[in-house]
């Protein structure tokens, strides 16, 4: 592939980031993102601020599902620094339907959930085990809206680190649409335990069995 092109790690493996065209697709020229089949577990991830995750891949991080996962791209991810994500806010959303018929705005506490979101990828991503960690909120002061958010905006979604430990963070959350803010607010989190999943089946009748 002819083309600058710069080569960094991303927990999906060897990407390549850069402008050029495909050999095998000719008609493909402008940036890519590439990224590897092989998959080196044990070495180092080197963190880019030029990274991006799709859907799929903030799913990977996040528990948050529908219709309550609020961020839809991540554009930059600076590692303990700081993250960018977008929410793209449509008619769909179910909250719609009750907030507010026939002047559906969309409620400042899901901006202030999506900041968290976008914060909670930043931490969980520290921990080699998150699957089993969950980002809960502990705190929200200086929380200030400003613009009222409809559908067809683009939520521009800014987190910056104010502190780091392994269980707790503090950040600042920004929320803008068009380049004007539109939510403000300084979060704190903690990471907790995922709840234990409920017992088995099996395992309930073991232990009935044992307790006659």
């Amino acid at each position: 592939m002819p083309g600058d092109a710069d080569t960094f790690e991303t927990p999906l493996g060897q990407c390549i980031s850069g402008r050029g065209t495909d050999a095998q697709n000719p008609r493909r020229n402008g940036p890519f993102i590439i990224h590897s089949c092989a998959w080196r577990p044990r070495r180092p991830v080197v963190w880019s601020q030029r990274m991006t995750f799709n859907i799929q891949e903030i799913m990977d991080f996040l528990p948050h599902r529908y219709p309550f996962l609020l961020i839809d791209r991540i554009i930059e991810f600076e590692r303990l620094k700081r993250i960018v994500a977008l929410k793209n806010v449509s008619i769909n959303e179910p909250f719609f339907q009750g907030h507010f018929p026939g002047a559906p705005i969309m409620p400042g506490v899901l901006v202030i959930e999506a900041m968290a979101q976008a914060g909670a990828v930043l931490m969980l991503s520290e921990l080699p085990d998150r699957e089993k960690r969950l980002a809960v909120f502990t705190g929200i002061d200086d929380a200030k809206f400003r613009r009222q958010i409809v559908p067809g905006d683009q939520l521009r979604i800014e987190v910056d680190v104010l502190s780091f430990r392994t269980r707790f963070g503090k950040m600042a959350g920004r929320a803008t649409i068009d380049g004007k803010v539109a939510c403000e607010a300084t979060l704190t989190c903690m990471i907790v335990p995922r709840a234990v999943e409920a017992k088995s089946s099996e395992a309930k009748t073991a232990e009935a069995k044992g307790s006659e």
